[in-house]
């Protein structure tokens, strides 16, 4: 079994002490032991090993035994989710974390029901971000996805004019998302819209190319998980 992940700002130091929410995870909810081994992970590639030293109340002192360092994901996969009903936004976020998706943009689209404003919109992205980052740790990964602020549908447009790969997942799209040519390196841009379905007005103003997954209509929340799938398993990183 792989030794458990939590996060911190610096991880370079030879000790390092979990305080705090992490902390409290790792002593109340892991219940994390002295003589044991973890993973803390700075969220940027670099992830200290160690051995857990002593436990006192929600403070866990590690002795760290080697650092290792992992590049950057290539290609890079950013999935545009709209905005959806209920906790669906954030089933898929952490779905699509855990798969491996690298950075995340919440797209406020024309048919989307729920609106991000004020301190509501302000909210919600911190659940996203959360979510990602919980998602995160779950999967052990060393590179914390990123989540963008709420994006217009020009924002979105601009995003794929700079794709390596610029996927609009449509349901009546005829080019199966399976025939794209997946890029080595650079962004792959995965549109996913919301419960109502991309307009036409927006497929004009995305102008990219539209594929479908398959036969079946997926759900907002679970088409660009397997989007995602499909995509990275075509790339070195699931090889």
């Amino acid at each position: 079994m792989t030794a458990p992940l939590f996060l911190a700002d610096d991880v370079s130091a030879g000790v390092l002490t979990l305080a705090g929410d992490e902390g409290r995870h790792a002593a109340t909810v892991r219940r994390i032991r002295a003589g044991e081994r973890v993973d803390v992970g700075d969220g940027r590639g670099t992830v200290a090993e160690c051995v857990v030293a002593f436990v006192a109340g929600d403070t866990v002192t590690l002795t760290v035994t080697t650092h290792r360092s992992e590049p950057a994901p290539q290609p890079r996969l950013v999935v545009v989710q709209a905005l959806a009903k209920g906790d669906r936004g954030e089933d898929a976020i952490e779905a699509m974390t855990e798969v491996g998706v690298d950075e995340f943009v919440p797209w406020a689209a024309g048919r989307s029901v729920v609106r991000w404003e004020g301190a509501r919109g302000e909210k919600a992205l911190g659940r996203w971000r959360s979510t990602a980052r919980e998602a995160a740790k779950q999967s052990r990964r060393a590179w914390l996805p990123e989540v963008a602020p709420l994006a217009t549908t020009a924002d979105v447009a601009a995003r794929l004019t700079t794709a390596a790969l610029a996927v609009v997942l449509h349901e009546d799209a005829t080019t199966p998302l399976a025939a794209a040519v997946v890029p080595d390196t650079g962004d792959i841009v995965v549109v996913v819209g919301p419960e109502g379905g991309i307009s036409e007005a927006e497929l004009d103003a995305l102008a990219a190319a539209p594929y479908r997954l398959g036969r079946s209509v997926l759900r907002t929340s679970t088409a660009g998980v397997a989007a995602a799938a499909l995509l990275l398993s075509r790339t070195a990183r699931w090889s």
